[in-house]
């Protein structure tokens, strides 16, 4: 295994959860718009780097506080996109929209869900900046509990790695992920589509996410794939199915 560098069926059963609409008004509570001075110390390291985050963020790219460190970088989000082949994506923790956004611009029907109305408010508003917001749905709702209604080609999975901390730890293993462990996730994440995307920790064990792609029934194949930005490890992210290339890959 080798890290390297990173960046349709339709849509069948009923959905729950609230649909905020493509049109009218979208309410944003609580949005942090961070200028040049006036910095939160929490955010101020993320400040820097809102290029990275969204290349348009000069446009009008609205983030709360928790998207700052948990939006994936434009760059790796675009590479997301890029594996996907087309079809329906569903997102299933959308959070301020960056992987949504990609997706949808590579001429993919998205499904953006997300447990937080701010999130989703803001992804909205994002998407718009990008001119892709007829092209995503989305859902303010729990994954988990929508799982049983939705299927598609391929689930991304971004869940929460647990605030900043997480780089502190030597070994992340799965089940620090959040609201649910790594191998709960994957299993209702199977039932949903063929082809399931992992977006984790840098310092993740690769071992465990191996694992994932053995336990299944069949085998799944599985790529792991490093993702590199500024020429430093930033994240790691696995592809299970047909869209694995192989256990070797470079970006």
């Amino acid at each position: 295994m080798v890290l390297g560098e990173a960046h349709t069926k339709k849509m069948v059963g009923k959905r729950k959860g609230k649909i905020i609409k493509r049109r009218g008004k979208s309410r944003i509570k609580k949005a942090v718009v961070v200028k040049d001075e006036g910095v939160s110390p929490l955010v101020k390291k993320y400040w820097v780097q809102r290029y990275d985050l969204f290349l348009r963020y000069d446009q009008g790219i609205k983030m709360d506080e928790e998207g700052w460190f948990s939006v994936t970088p434009e760059k790796i989000a675009l590479r997301h996109a890029s594996r996907c082949g087309g079809g329906v994506v569903i997102d299933g923790f959308a959070g301020v929209g960056g992987n949504a956004i990609q997706f949808a611009t590579m001429c993919h029907h998205v499904i953006a869900i997300d447990i937080d109305p701010t999130k989703i408010a803001l992804a909205f508003e994002n998407a718009k900046i990008y001119g892709v917001e007829d092209h995503i749905e989305f859902i303010v709702g729990d994954f988990f509990q929508l799982a049983p209604s939705l299927k598609g080609n391929v689930v991304f999975l971004s869940p929460p790695w647990g605030g900043p901390a997480y780089s502190t730890k030597e070994s992340f293993t799965l089940d620090l992920l959040k609201p649910k462990n790594g191998y709960s996730l994957f299993q209702v994440a199977q039932r949903v589509a063929p082809n399931i995307i992992m977006y984790l920790p840098h310092n993740v064990d690769l071992l465990q996410v191996e694992e994932l792609a053995w336990l299944s029934s069949p085998p799944l194949k599985v790529e792991i794939e490093g993702n590199m930005l500024h020429g430093r490890l930033k994240s790691i992210t696995a592809y299970f199915g047909d869209i694995a290339f192989s256990d070797v890959s470079m970006f």
